[in-house]
């Protein structure tokens, strides 16, 4: 992430899930949009507070309005670079996306991407997760319905290699 570079999306309690063939299971994390990236962080220094606070009040945003360009108090871009030390963390320049689309599935909108990055190529499913089962592991029970377009066009619309 570069000094210059804010943050223009920001949704929490998103699951990931990759779409290799035979990969089993997913992971919980915050789903970042910057001037130039796309940033997946589930190692995060947030306090459990906080996240439980906005977890809640971005289900009720999301009742309201289903757009994806949020950003929730508290988190700003100190906090990401501090999240970003964090090598388990991801950072995916724009010209990085091969393919960015999303989908409204019955139970909840998906964004689809596919990128390559280190010399890995990538692809991933996210859904925005409304509740939990804790138990044996974590995973969602029930998605959210959100409107993922305007994330996919800020994407392409900043794409050079387009």
């Amino acid at each position: 992430m570069q000094t210059d570079e804010r943050i223009q999306a920001h949704v929490v309690s998103v699951w990931r899930e990759s779409k290799k063939f035979l990969s089993v299971g997913g992971r919980e994390g915050m789903l970042i949009l910057t001037d130039r990236h796309l940033m997946f962080v589930h190692k995060t220094t947030a306090k459990i507070n906080w996240w439980n606070a906005i977890t809640q009040r971005q289900v009720v945003s999301f009742i309201r309005s289903k757009s994806t360009m949020i950003r929730h108090d508290g988190y700003d871009e100190k906090e990401l670079v501090a999240d970003l030390k964090n090598v388990k963390n991801v950072e995916v320049s724009f010209d990085d996306i091969l393919d960015v689309s999303c989908e409204d599935k019955v139970w909840g909108g998906v964004l689809l991407i596919e990128y390559e990055k280190d010399g890995r190529h990538e692809k991933h499913q996210y859904a925005v997760a409304q509740d939990w089962v804790k138990y044996p592991m974590k995973e969602p029970t029930k998605y959210m319905k959100v409107d993922w377009r305007p994330f996919v066009q800020y994407i392409k619309d900043r794409q050079k290699n387009r």
